[in-house]
């Protein structure tokens, strides 16, 4: 499972929440850190569901979920929404399904009822 975490926008991901966890970790009033085994296994299958589609600029298309979660990871530093920030379009636009997700995280999984809504709204 290593082997997928070669590309510069999982790094940056990576580097990114490592940095907030060793913020966290200076900071003896907050218990949290952000579990960065669970957001590799989210990057895992978004690279895996993704992986024939490409985007506009011809970069594969799992690119676009870890810019979303390098956003998000601005402002929230639960573990739970930034592996939704990743796998936002899997179900949407691939063959995972809920049922499959479900196993990974129920709560994850439950998030994505609402998220049709929201893309309503951005609109």
């Amino acid at each position: 499972m290593l082997a997928f975490l070669n590309c510069e926008h999982i790094n940056k991901l990576l580097d990114k929440l490592d940095l907030i966890n060793h913020s966290f970790n200076k900071r003896i009033d907050l218990d949290k850190h952000i579990d960065l085994d669970k957001v590799k296994k989210a990057i895992f299958y978004a690279k895996k569901y993704h992986s024939n589609q490409k985007r506009d600029t011809g970069e594969p298309y799992y690119m676009h979920p870890l810019e979303v979660a390098l956003m998000v990871a601005d402002y929230s530093f639960k573990t739970d929404t930034i592996i939704t920030a990743i796998l936002h379009d899997t179900i949407e636009d691939t063959t995972l399904t809920k049922k499959r997700l479900l196993r990974y995280c129920k709560k994850i999984a439950n998030r994505f009822q609402i998220l049709p809504g929201l893309r309503i709204i951005k609109k």
